[in-house]
């Protein structure tokens, strides 16, 4: 390609990128004149014809004194507001959702450990060597039943075995010894459990110590059955916290009893910390936060959108609620409030 050649191709091409560049920036001015009211001159002759047909024809004056009359009897463009300025502007499709008076609460969430409510580690009597195991893991003993046997004998000598009974009614969860261990009386034989009834451990924070006491709901859910919610109380505060981990443990009872939870689950705890009732809710979806503040839309008689500062109060998951602002009744923008401004004409879908 000779040298001319290559100037006229960079030439054409460099035309090529002001001519786009240009017209990105006619797009854009007109753009913003149009978020801002403001018509392109191209279009104000159009809606400045009144509605009976009058206007201009082949370049001669206006009829009725020369002037075309808009609503309030200007000029459109010359100062006064241009009819159907408003519904000359596309509407901006939305979802709605209607204040109405609910419940909101506060929860915190925590992990924990489904238990045996009543769970005992037996020891023997006396240190000596284990002669007899009767149980194993998963029988069920009475209490009072002998579990195992101890002989206490040293060389040379003889005794007498000595029981170990159950001091409770329950399953057994573990045996950590084996027949023939030489045991004390700080060695533990058995692990006994009530399975029948499960409670749940956790540990409070201690910014939310105050709020745990007995009789307290709560939600339990288990990795063992995902998408299941189980109910349960708080039955058992402890009356100090932990220095180590600055926490407060607390025991919830299951309200109603489920085969299929095991002691030894994991578990995540909600409980609920603060509610109310009977006031304004609306869904989190339709909240904006600008500059610290928290803003919605709402949609008026003539399906315009006005802005509004609010205040919140109590927030779950899903809704807040709003102390001021809005009222009961008002519909509220809770999809594509973050296209519109202030006095926008929207569409409502579905």
């Amino acid at each position: 390609m000779t040298k001319t050649a290559s100037r006229i191709v960079t030439v054409v091409i460099v035309g090529l990128i002001l001519f786009f560049a240009l017209l990105i920036g006619l797009n854009l001015y007109w753009g913003m004149r149009r978020a801002q009211g403001i018509v392109s001159p191209a279009s104000a002759p159009a809606r400045a014809v009144s509605a009976q047909g009058a206007g201009v024809q082949g370049g001669g004056a206006p009829p009725q004194g020369g002037a075309m009359m808009g609503q309030g009897g200007g000029f459109p463009g010359a100062g006064a507001p241009a009819i159907g300025n408003q519904t000359a502007r596309d509407s901006t499709a939305v979802r709605i959702t209607e204040v109405m008076p609910g419940t909101i609460e506060n929860s915190v969430v925590i992990n924990g450990d489904v238990l045996a409510a009543s769970q005992v580690s037996i020891f023997p009597a006396t240190a000596g060597k284990l002669t007899q195991l009767r149980y194993r893991v998963g029988d069920w003993v009475n209490r009072g039943q002998t579990l195992a046997s101890v002989d206490p004998a040293r060389p040379g000598e003889e005794y007498t075995e000595s029981p170990v009974l159950s001091t409770i009614a329950g399953t057994v969860l573990s045996v950590p010894v084996s027949l023939g261990d030489t045991v004390s009386a700080s060695t533990v034989l058995y692990v006994i459990g009530d399975l029948s009834n499960l409670v749940v451990e956790t540990f409070v924070p201690e910014r939310y110590s105050n709020v745990a006491r007995r009789g307290l709901g709560g939600l339990v859910t288990l990795e063992a059955l995902p998408g299941e919610t189980f109910a349960a109380t708080v039955q058992e505060v402890s009356p100090v916290l932990d220095a180590a981990s600055r926490t407060l443990r607390i025991r919830l009872r299951f309200n109603q009893r489920d085969t299929r939870i095991r002691a030894g689950m994991f578990a995540t705890v909600s409980l609920v910390t603060n509610a109310r009732q009977d006031v304004p809710v609306i869904p989190r979806d339709a909240l904006i936060n600008t500059y610290g503040s928290w803003v919605v839309f709402v949609v008026d008689e003539s399906n315009i959108a006005r802005r509004r500062t609010i205040t919140l109060g109590l927030e779950s998951e899903t809704f807040v609620e709003v102390e001021s602002g809005i009222e009961l009744g008002d519909r509220v923008v809770s999809v594509g409030q973050n296209f519109l401004s202030d006095g926008d004409p929207v569409r409502i879908v579905d």
